[in-house]
């Protein structure tokens, strides 16, 4: 059973979607929506055959990083997060067009999802590019906080990777800061490359386009679960 809604900052959604993406979120959408069955903990997701791994993206956007990551690792079954409607709808379009078949959406508030997962169901968590929330007084509105690292922790297996990314320095130091107060999570870097550089198989963003193009240098976080 998910928690109470809470209180969203933001836009859930942009421009009216066309007849065909329309179309696809009251047809296809249904049949992508996460549905929890922990009825079966080797495959709380009920995903078609089940995979040896699984991971989420939250805040997916348009969905480019998820789409082409779930090409990249078809044994890994992906759980993607996103309230903005017209960022569904892309993904939505990229998984009929590409034919994925490992992929499951929750529509809505991830906080909202987060406590009703099992405990050690994820291998990875990725956050990439959250809304910043830049003013000093919106600071308090950033993913990253106490509450959602707790949950992040609890959700990842022994190991887990939690991978965020972010071209906003002051969002980066915060993220720094709240991961060693929390203190259940290792930073892996060892040299400035890590957290310079995207893995190999990094598909990117189009936020992450944007910001290099505007001069702006990403930052690329990994951590794993360490206790």
């Amino acid at each position: 059973m998910l928690s109470p809604r809470r209180k969203f900052y933001g836009r859930r959604q942009g421009h009216k979607l066309h007849p065909r993406q329309a179309a696809l979120m009251q047809d296809l959408l249904p049949k992508l929506c996460l549905t929890l069955d922990q009825s079966d903990p080797s495959d709380p997701w009920q995903m078609p055959g089940g995979y040896r791994e699984y991971a989420l993206e939250i805040g997916f956007g348009g969905g480019e990083h998820l789409a082409a990551r779930a090409q990249q690792q078809p044994e890994t079954g992906f759980i993607g997060s996103e309230v903005f409607v017209n960022g569904v709808s892309k993904l939505v379009a990229a998984i009929e067009q590409e034919n994925l078949t490992n992929i499951r959406i929750y529509p809505d508030d991830v906080r909202d999802l987060l406590p009703s997962l099992p405990p050690a169901c994820l291998d990875r968590v990725y956050l990439l590019y959250p809304d910043p929330w830049p003013k000093k007084r919106h600071n308090k509105r950033r993913f990253i906080s106490p509450e959602n690292l707790a949950e992040l922790h609890r959700i990842l297996k022994p190991s887990g990777d939690f991978i965020f990314a972010s071209d906003i320095a002051d969002y980066v130091s915060w993220t720094l800061t709240h991961i060693r107060r929390h203190g259940g999570f290792t930073w892996t870097a060892r040299t400035a490359d890590d957290w310079r550089r995207a893995d190999d198989l990094w598909p990117g963003t189009r936020y992450e386009a944007k910001a290099i193009k505007a001069g702006r240098r990403p930052t690329y976080l990994h951590f794993a679960r360490s206790k």
